[in-house]
């Protein structure tokens, strides 16, 4: 069975990663000359605080399940390249990135969890990548909602 402090552990990790995931994205703003771009980046750096702060929240009430729709997924981020950041980068290509990125998180965690033989332990990281996946969806929809690139 897993402990407080292997929670606690795996929590530290995946605060880590969101604060990670936050300095990627101001990063990224900070590059940005297209204002709308600067203001999408923004934003993500924003929601991946608020995902850390979610983290924070579960360190300090150990909850017993975390809920999250495990069966609803896009798969549209797995159909499209990774881009890389440039200045210049078009709306579709940093919400293809902003995609890659929270499918990057996902399969860690799926990872993570497939390699657990504490069933506690196991569900976490599912949890955790249920929560990526819902931030991944919020990316493909509006990546949908601004267009393929094809058509562009």
């Amino acid at each position: 069975m897993m402990n407080h402090m292997q929670y606690k552990q795996i929590l530290t990790d995946a605060i880590q990663g969101e604060i990670d995931s936050q300095k990627f994205y101001q990063d990224a703003a900070g590059r940005m000359q297209d204002r709308f771009l600067k203001e999408l980046f923004t934003r993500f750096t924003h929601e991946e605080k608020k995902h850390e702060e979610i983290l924070r929240g579960f360190m300090e009430a150990i909850p017993e399940t975390l809920a999250f729709d495990e069966n609803r997924n896009y798969k549209v981020s797995e159909t499209i390249d990774r881009p890389e950041v440039s200045d210049r980068m078009k709306p579709a290509d940093a919400f293809a990135l902003a995609m890659k990125k929270e499918q990057e998180a996902m399969d860690q965690y799926n990872a993570l969890a497939d390699g657990c033989i504490d069933p506690e332990q196991a569900q976490m990281f599912r949890s955790l990548a249920a929560m990526e996946r819902e931030h991944k969806l919020k990316m493909e929809q509006a990546f949908v909602d601004i267009g393929y690139p094809e058509v562009w």
